[in-house]
């Protein structure tokens, strides 16, 4: 009896170039550069393992020295190689980094519809009140009124900066 030679399928060899790796190392470093230059806090609302977290507190200590700071941030490195959710760490900084560059756009668009208010009084108030009902007309009114006066002027804004605080109170949670 002849044995029939048993066909495997082949495994299909990934190649991965020393380059590619070289770049994703890069990488993972500076995922560690990135954590490790947050505060305390913004890296708690991060998933770091008890090991990155320990890591970390040692990175601050170590901030001064130089070449040791420098060793430990590839030791960082190192650490994120082997962890799972290096993605899940990619998107929560994403998240913390942009946090800050949204508060800034929100803050502007409530400068600009606080300019628009004092530039077109009634007309703004009205469109602004039919889409929050909830504001006190008079209080915006007096608030709009006191502030062209002081525009006018050309004294210090005390109103704007009042109108500026419930605009922003209304917009931002």
């Amino acid at each position: 009896m002849a044995k029939k030679p048993t066909q495997e399928p082949e495994e299909e060899i990934i190649y991965v170039s020393k380059s590619e790796l070289k770049r994703d190392a890069q990488q993972y470093h500076q995922l560690g550069v990135d954590i490790a230059q947050l505060g305390k806090k913004q890296r708690e609302k991060l998933p770091l393992s008890p090991e990155l977290v320990a890591a970390m507190e040692l990175a601050d200590k170590l901030r001064g020295k130089h070449d040791a700071y420098r060793r430990h941030l590839n030791f960082i490195a190192k650490q994120l190689r082997t962890t799972i959710n290096v993605e899940e760490l990619q998107q929560g900084l994403d998240l913390l980094l942009n946090r800050n560059n949204q508060a800034d756009v929100l803050l502007n668009q409530v400068e600009q519809l606080r300019d628009e208010l004092i530039a077109k009084g009634d007309e703004k108030i009205n469109t602004l009140l039919e889409a929050h009902p909830t504001l006190e007309r008079q209080k915006l009114r007096q608030l709009v009124r006191q502030a062209k006066k002081e525009h006018q002027a050309e004294k210090p804004g005390k109103s704007s900066k009042e109108l500026f605080q419930l605009l922003k109170e209304l917009i931002l949670p």
